[in-house]
């Protein structure tokens, strides 16, 4: 419907303003926290603080959206994210700059509840290719981010004035988001979820939930008002119906899929450089290179999609495989061209997963606590982030081959796993296959 094009368009600028932002900043950290007087181990240890809380609060703000609203969450962590980074562009001593990475590594979640909104307004066979666009827009805003920060990183302040500009897009996201024509979207909403009635799925992971329409509209415009504790306790409950559902293989697939790709890039610049005397600055360019071609593998999902027919599940398990391969590709890899071809690959493959992925707990889990399953899926994600520097780090102590080639291993488990679930999830595909 019109109301919901425009709303989804509205989402993609969102997504490619927040990563642009954060982009800006994030590259020029280090190097101001070090200015700070900072040594390398407490460089670390804040790093590793954000990470544990972003660990943590995926979850809790991913199901307290499904509570309070997508709007009302939406508004609070882009607003308390403005704040982390203007009291970053503040950050004088290293106290302040570590105070300044608390409301972000808490509230940073702006990118999962865009997403569970993006799944409440387009129907389930439509959401792979709503979900690629978003995150072509969004990467677009990571390619160009850190050229702008590398930019104005070179004038005397830099640094403050990145971060100031960074929390100014953040509230003008506010504003785009708080400007958005929500009463359209209810309507929209509210006639998605009739439409999929009669062909909703009727998985065990449902039944966990045990979420209607009704009752999360209805908690949706009344729990704002509620007390703190009851919204706690509404948010362990729901938790504890994803924790007990059936869904911790697909979990357990995004978490070994998401070490391997961060094992792959954990050391690339500095094996790249010790295996064929390739300079840095051409790893980066690489790099640049493939996440151009993350977008251009966002932007086709749709026509992808609809050469699986719609089959997630199929398509998700195709792309590990070859991401499997491409990353064995690379570990064995005899010449800096053959990186470079498998690179261009990997780009797709990693992108097309990554959406599939979604798009699978989304389509399983029910989208009544798209919210929820959103923010543990992001919280698998961090746990992967905790675990892959350390893994990559024992790896290369025997070669500069060892990340990847562990990395190969895991996608590896991944791809056998989806193969041993795969009568479970044949359903899932039928069901978007009859919708059509």
């Amino acid at each position: 419907p019109g109301a919901s094009a425009r709303f989804v368009r509205c989402l993609y600028a969102v997504g490619f303003l927040d990563l642009f932002g954060v982009s800006m900043v994030v590259p020029l950290m280090n190097l101001h926290i070090k200015s700070l007087g900072a040594s390398h181990t407490v460089a670390g240890i804040i790093g590793s603080l954000y990470g544990v809380m972003q660990l943590f609060s995926s979850t809790f703000v991913g199901c307290w959206s499904d509570i309070v609203g997508r709007r009302y969450s939406l508004l609070a962590c882009i607003l308390l994210s403005a704040l982390g980074y203007f009291l970053l562009a503040t950050s004088t001593t290293v106290f302040l700059f570590a105070i300044s990475r608390v409301p972000v590594g808490i509230f940073k979640h702006t990118l999962s509840i865009s997403k569970a909104l993006l799944s409440d307004l387009v129907s389930e066979r439509d959401r792979p290719l709503v979900m690629g666009r978003f995150n072509a827009a969004s990467s677009v805003g990571f390619i160009l981010g850190p050229v702008v920060g590398g930019y104005l990183a070179e004038f005397e302040g830099g640094f403050y004035q990145t971060s100031f500009i960074c929390a100014s897009i953040f509230l003008l996201n506010g504003g785009l988001v708080w400007m958005l024509p929500w009463s359209e979207e209810n309507t929209g909403n509210r006639e998605h979820h009739q439409d999929k009635g009669t062909n909703s799925i009727s998985a065990k992971s449902n039944h966990d939930l045990h979420l209607n329409s009704a009752t999360s509209r209805a908690v949706t415009n009344s729990s704002l008002f509620q007390s703190p504790w009851i919204q706690v306790a509404t948010v362990l409950k729901k938790i504890k119906g994803i924790a007990c559902s059936n869904l911790w293989d697909i979990f357990l697939v995004r978490f070994l899929v998401s070490v391997a790709i961060l094992l792959y890039y954990s050391n690339f610049t500095l094996a790249l450089e010790e295996r064929f005397g390739v300079k840095p600055l051409f790893a980066g360019y690489l790099m640049s290179y493939s996440s151009a071609l993350g977008v251009v593998a966002g932007c086709l999902l749709g026509p992808i999609t609809r050469f699986y027919r719609h089959n997630t599940y199929r398509l998700l398990l195709h792309s590990s495989t070859f991401t499997c391969l491409l990353v064995f590709l690379y570990a064995l890899a005899p010449s800096i061209w053959m990186v470079v071809l498998s690179s261009t690959f990997l780009a797709f493959s990693t992108t097309i997963g990554r959406t599939c992925i979604i798009d699978l707990e989304l389509t399983v889990g029910g989208n009544e606590a798209s919210g929820t399953l959103l923010g543990v899926g992001q919280s698998v994600t961090s746990v992967g982030r905790i675990i892959a520097p350390l893994l990559s780090g024992i790896a290369q102590e025997f070669s500069p081959c060892g990340p990847p080639s562990l990395a190969v291993g895991l996608a590896l488990v991944a791809v056998v796993i989806m193969n041993a679930n795969k009568q479970k999830y044949h359903s899932h595909g039928s069901v978007k296959l009859k919708n059509q």
